[in-house]
Formats: structure tokens, C-alpha cells, sequence
């Protein structure tokens, strides 16, 4: 593999399977909020809260983690600014202790925030200003969790993006290198040194909080509800430890997740399924690492397309990496992984986002039910065929056909999402 694009592919994995404690949106608000406080330099009086459509659908719902059970933009801002340590970004809320939590109540109880739905084209913008004593702080975030774009002390810019301001992406590696025959090359010949620390955080991680999941009452505990109607078939395991992973995540755990474009649903959902496997098949570490790459650089370039947030539910594309990493474990090859993921797009695109809550669990299981049943149906002699609905020829093909779905097709229905959710939460 070409030297560049060998370091690209590793970049890129280091760059997109980081830790973060609970759901991102709420906290990325959380880290915005603690900036806000740290640039103003005390604790401010007041709050104002402006996002994006998609930021109110995606914190609405879900339990901010170290809040004592607490959701919604309110209190991932009041989060942040009472008790939150800015410099550990999507980490922001991990050092509260327990003894503190009730300050954030309090905080929020006797301190004005307000929150503005942003009259914005971005999906992702998040801008909080803070005020006392005549005294300003303005902290604005766009396009992804911790691409802080400006920085405001009393109206004066304090910090504005170095790659060209309000506009301005983080820099990043180009995720337009990938494609499915060479992330199963990169698989095949990295040297697992490069990638190892990455990957083996991902294992201990995610397996952690699936088993707290197993282990205690969280959202609608999907996971358990799995294996005490299903058993303990490792088809069944594999979809009830990533299940049980997103119960505890969205029901307000504490503990961290290694996401995956951003989120730690779809981290769950793509690396569970596969350690699941590579346990019951004995496939060994490096095996198992190997398919972790490939189900792991399969959800980024479905999600590259797709966009940060949409109305398309990340657990699919996610769940189609899982399926790819699974093949990979069977000792598929290019074509297997090909049809596998060409199979999984065709069951379940068109899932809806409609928000961080505990139904994330029961949407994950789904996916990676299609991801599995993809995989079989493949092994079993059956395919989709170009011309079934949005397939067409070549998984690239295929995949570009749902980033365009995602990105451009269901931009209307994630408009009429957020509406729905916010006139049912104001009735």
C-alpha cells in the first residue's frame, strides 16, 4: 500500500476513535458552555443558547451524564458552566464528583439560560454567550463537536479559526481517500502497532459500558430485554451488547465511549458486534483488530457521505461496518465484504433520526440485525441486485447513492423531524 495513503488510513482512525462521556450534542453544548465560563473568567449570571435545528433534536431527550438524571440543552449548558473542566473537551463533564452534582441543579435552578433555535444553514452550530457584571464571553462551535470557530471576551475576538474562520472546518485528513478495496488492504498489511492503542481504548471502552448496560436499569433496556427473549446465541449477543451499550449511554452513564464520526452510538454499534464475534469464533487479537479496522473505516466512509448529522440514522451505516468486520472474521474478501454491506444498505436505509433517547438501543439492534442478515444472505447464494431500489452496481456506487439519499433526499424530512419534536415538547 502506498506509503501516503497507508499513514492517511491511520490518521484518520486516530482522528476519529476518540473517547467521550456520554451523548455527544449534549456534550459538545456542555464543552461550549465551559469555554463560555472559562473565558469570562467566573461564574457568569446568565446564559443565552443558540443552535441548530439538529443540536435541539439530539439533546432534547437524552440524560446528560453527572447531572443526577438531568436532560435537554438547559442543563448540558448549566453542566458545563457550574462544574465543567473545558480543556478535557468531549471529556468536559468526567471530572465532576458526586458531592458537586447537586451545584448543577442549583445553578440552574437560580441562574437565567435561555435557548434560540439558530437561523442558520449548518446542521451543527452551537453559540453560547455568558454575561455578568457588565462583563461578555462568546464561545461558537460549527460543523462538528469541538471545531470551536470563535472565541469572544466583552465583543472582542479573543480566538478566531486558524483554517479561516466562521466558515472553517478543524483539519482534518481528507475521508475522500477511502474505499472499501483499500481499507481491506490497509486491514490486510498495517502494521497493528500504529493503530493498536486506538483500537484496544475502543475494546475496553465500549465493552465497559455494554456490560454496565447488561448489568443496570438504563433507558428501556433493550439489551436485556434481547437476551431474555432471544438467549444467548452469539447473533443475539452481538445485538444486545451493542444495545445494552447505548441503553447505559443514553440513560445518563457516566462512563467513557470510543465514538466513531462523532458519535458513540454508532462506536458502539460498529465495534461490539465484532468483538462479540472474534470471541466466539477465537479469532485472536490481531484478527479481531484487523476487522475492527475494516467495520471501523466502512462506517467513516458511509458517514463521510451521509454528512455529521441528517434525518438518516447513523446505526445503519454503522451496523454495515459491523457486518463488514464480521465477514472479515469469516474470512471474507473483498467481494464478501462488498456484498455484505451492498445487502445491509439495501434492508435498512431510510431508518430516521429522530433524536439522542433511549429508542437508539432498539435501532441499533435493528441494524445490525440487517448487517448480519446482509452477511448470510450473501453466504446463502442471495443478493440485491443493481436496480433494487437504490443499489446499483459496485459497493462505491452503491454507497455514493446513499450519502446522496442521506445528504440531499431526507434534508427535507429532518426539517419536518425537528418540527414534530419541538411542537410536541411546547404542547
Amino acid at each position: 500500500m502506498d506509503k501516503k495513503l497507508y499513514q492517511q488510513y491511520v490518521d484518520i482512525l486516530k482522528e476519529e476513535l476518540v473517547p467521550a462521556m456520554g451523548c455527544t450534542e449534549p456534550i459538545a453544548v456542555a464543552y461550549a458552555a465551559a469555554l463560555a465560563r472559562k473565558t469570562l473568567g467566573r461564574l457568569p449570571e446568565r446564559a443565552e443558547v443558540v443552535v441548530s435545528g439538529n443540536i435541539i433534536k439530539n439533546v432534547k431527550s437524552v440524560i446528560v451524564p453527572n447531572t443526577g438524571g438531568m436532560h435537554g440543552i438547559e442543563a448540558a449548558a448549566a453542566a458545563g458552566i457550574s462544574q465543567g473542566d473545558a480543556d478535557r473537551e468531549l471529556e468536559v463533564l468526567a471530572g465532576v464528583e458526586e458531592d458537586k452534582i447537586p451545584d448543577i441543579r442549583d445553578y440552574l435552578d437560580t441562574h437565567e439560560i435561555t435557548v434560540a433555535q439558530a437561523d442558520t444553514d449548518r446542521v451543527f452550530e452551537i453559540d453560547i454567550r455568558v454575561f455578568r457584571a457588565g462583563e461578555s464571553a462568546r464561545v461558537l462551535i460549527c460543523d462538528s463537536h469541538t471545531n470551536v470557530v470563535r472565541i469572544e471576551k466583552n465583543g472582542e475576538a479573543v480566538y478566531v479559526n486558524k483554517n479561516g474562520g466562521d466558515a472553517a472546518l478543524p483539519k482534518k485528513t481528507d475521508h475522500n481517500v477511502l474505499n472499501i478495496d483499500d481499507i481491506i488492504v490497509f486491514a490486510d498489511e498495517a502494521d497493528l502497532e500504529d493503530v493498536e492503542e486506538t483500537l484496544q481504548r475502543q475494546i475496553d471502552y465500549n465493552t465497559a459500558i455494554a456490560r454496565e448496560g447488561l448489568g443496570n436499569a438504563y433507558g428501556a433496556r433493550i439489551g436485556q430485554v434481547l437476551l431474555a427473549s432471544y438467549g444467548d446465541s452469539i447473533h443475539n449477543q452481538a445485538k444486545a451488547w451493542a444495545a445494552a451499550g447505548s441503553d447505559a449511554r443514553m440513560g445518563g452513564c457516566d462512563l467513557p465511549v470510543v465514538i466513531n464520526s462523532g458519535s458513540g452510538n454508532q462506536g458502539i454499534t460498529v465495534s461490539l458486534p465484532i468483538i462479540k464475534y472474534a470471541e466466539y469464533l477465537e479469532s485472536g487479537k490481531d484478527k479481531m483488530m484487523r476487522a475492527l479496522i475494516i467495520g471501523n473505516l466502512t462506517a467513516i466512509h458511509l458517514k463521510t457521505g451521509i454528512g455529521c448529522l441528517s434525518a438518516y440514522c447513523g446505526a445503519t451505516s454503522a451496523g454495515a461496518g459491523a457486518a463488514a468486520g464480521i465477514t472479515y472474521l469469516y474470512g471474507g474478501g473483498r467481494r464478501e465484504i462488498g456484498h455484505t454491506i451492498v445487502n445491509t444498505l439495501a434492508i435498512n436505509s431510510g431508518v430516521v433520526c429522530d433524536g439522542a433517547k433511549a429508542s437508539c438501543a432498539a435501532k441499533i439492534a435493528s441494524a445490525i440485525e440487517a448487517g448480519l442478515l446482509g452477511m448470510n444472505m450473501y453466504k446463502h447464494g442471495s443478493e440485491f441486485y443493481s436496480g433494487d431500489g437504490i443499489v446499483t452496481k459496485g459497493v462505491e456506487n452503491t454507497i455514493a447513492n446513499v450519502g446522496e439519499l442521506a445528504r440531499e433526499g431526507m434534508a427535507g424530512t429532518d426539517k419536518e423531524i425537528i418540527s414534530l419534536m419541538l411542537r410536541k415538547h411546547a404542547e
